[in-house]
């Protein structure tokens, strides 16, 4: 497993996953690419022997008290592996590194694995929003963390907020890295 920052060339891959993971509701060319190139988040792709297996994002401002975790996907063939908690990890720790005090989600109602996973990083339950996901009907549930107290239980030093410079790659968790 190797994680690194997305770039537009991840783009194609990125979208074959995403079209691949939520069929009915995926998210457009445009606003993927608007994502990946945002200076108010992150998005860190999952890269084994040069195929993409996975991403997810984060929009997190930087010095802003809250963000978001926009997605996760792990392409069906490689789930389990513990590829989802690394990508969730790393992205809490860049919304930690740019000074978020709380991450929120939405998670799918019938998507008893991510909310597994969020609920053991230490996610808990605020909310709900019914038929959030269309066309299907289904609710989202809406999740937040204390992200000092996700750092705290981890080692991981409170880091100040920065201003962003040239993109950087690789792990930020317990270093400075991409922030």
């Amino acid at each position: 497993m190797s994680l690194r920052t997305a770039t537009p060339d991840d783009l194609a891959a990125i979208m074959r996953l995403e079209r691949a993971t939520f069929p009915t509701d995926a998210w457009s060319e445009p606003m993927l690419r608007d994502e990946i190139a945002s200076p108010h988040g992150r998005y860190v792709v999952d890269v084994e022997a040069g195929r993409l297996l996975g991403y997810g994002g984060v929009r997190s401002v930087n010095g802003a008290p809250d963000a978001d975790i926009q997605t996760i996907a792990i392409a069906a063939e490689a789930r389990g592996r513990g590829r989802g908690r690394a990508l969730l990890r790393e992205l809490l720790a860049t919304a930690h590194c740019r000074g978020a005090v709380s991450v929120f989600l939405e998670v799918r109602d019938d998507n008893p694995n991510a909310t597994a996973l969020y609920d053991s990083e230490g996610f808990a339950v605020i909310g709900r929003r019914p038929r959030y996901y269309q066309p299907d009907d289904v609710d989202a549930i809406v999740m937040k963390l204390d992200v000092p107290g996700w750092a705290n239980a981890r080692g991981i030093a409170p880091v100040a907020p920065r201003t962003i410079g040239a993109e950087g790659s690789g792990s930020v968790v317990g270093t400075a890295g991409w922030c």
